[in-house]
């Protein structure tokens, strides 16, 4: 089956696709440096570098044609930013909420033989019946396909992280369902945690780099922050602070508390956001005695998403979301 990447970012669902089995064949994305990480990655696959709504439905041909004879997949995990309740005093006036219109034109014109969205949960809520998710809905239905969409938790599927996903699988050939999940209450494996997934790691300094291990380096924070660090139990957060470390924006205020928290080692981490490299944002702050934000366990735990993606079913695949897909500055080098 050949797969067809739509805001692919730098390729992680791409990743989860091709550790699955399937041929990865084309990513389209319009950011730069996604482009040259998904393009060292993916060798094989071609790459478009434009924006979706500058793209024609015949710019594909070339692509298409050429594996006519195998099935096909179109992905499409649109910007989350415009749905995401982060950002919900912003995202009315938001150009990217319509993008995923523009992903109708090519399900419409070549037909796959399955379609994958993933996204935040609030896609489907926004406009309710009116708004783009329900739209595409209302397309599948048109064209034929079955289909089915429901809000899944990525520990239950072996991601080390507490995040919800929506996800929509499709199929033009037949019924079509998700797997039953592989982790967590009433499943064979329990959830994966924070060590499994960086526990391997030696612990290095603020500031430093591992010299043999590629991306292992940790933020150079400030002496006061150390302190701040030293402060917080493992799992723990800011609330346990000595009044000299408290922020003077948290003198009184009871809310935010995840903010310079650390994670715990035997749980999944709280969900990787756009800032999870910096220890202000959320509970991002890697647990041990030696903890400072280092963004190759944070790669790890996004990675890792990827790579327990994907089982892609019809009468003959199975599918799970992948996590969502971008760090967009991953260093440009083949993955192994």
């Amino acid at each position: 089956m050949d797969f067809y990447d739509f805001f692919s970012g730098c390729g992680g669902t791409s990743q989860g696709m091709r550790e699955a089995g399937l041929r990865v064949r084309l990513g389209i994305d319009l950011d730069l440096h996604a482009a040259r990480t998904y393009q060292a990655n993916f060798p094989r696959a071609a790459f478009i570098r434009r924006d979706i709504r500058r793209l024609k439905v015949k710019d594909l041909a070339p692509y298409v044609t050429d594996g006519k004879a195998r099935p096909m997949l179109f992905g499409a995990c649109a910007p989350c930013q415009p749905f995401s309740k982060q950002r919900r005093r912003r995202r009315r006036n938001d150009g990217r909420k319509d993008l995923l219109r523009e992903f109708h034109r090519f399900v419409r014109s070549y037909r796959p033989e399955y379609v994958f969205i993933e996204n935040v949960p609030g896609l489907q809520s926004v406009d309710d019946t009116r708004g783009p998710f329900a739209r595409f809905l209302k397309l599948l239905t048109k064209l034929g396909y079955w289909h089915c969409h429901k809000v899944i938790y990525a520990c239950h599927y072996g991601v080390p992280q507490h995040r919800k996903r929506l996800v929509l699988v499709a199929s033009r050939l037949g019924p079509i369902s998700f797997p039953e999940p592989t982790h967590g209450p009433g499943a064979k494996k329990a959830l994966p945690t924070v060590w499994d997934a960086i526990g391997h790691l030696p612990p290095i300094k603020a500031g430093q780099s591992h010299p043999r291990i590629l991306n292992h380096c940790a933020l150079n924070l400030s002496d006061l922050n150390l302190k701040r660090i030293k402060a917080t139990k493992s799992g723990g957060t800011r609330i346990r602070w000595p009044a000299r470390l408290v922020l003077d924006c948290h003198e009184n205020h009871a809310g935010h508390t995840d903010v310079y928290g650390r994670m715990a080692k035997n749980l999944p981490s709280a969900a990787l956001t756009t800032r999870c490299i910096s220890l202000s944002n959320g509970r991002f702050d890697k647990p041990g005695p030696r903890g400072t934000v280092a963004t190759r366990p944070l790669r790890r735990r996004k990675r890792n998403s990827k790579r327990h993606s994907t089982m892609f079913q019809s009468c003959h695949y199975r599918t799970h979301a992948p996590e969502h897909k971008t760090i967009t500055r991953l260093p440009h080098r083949p993955s192994r």
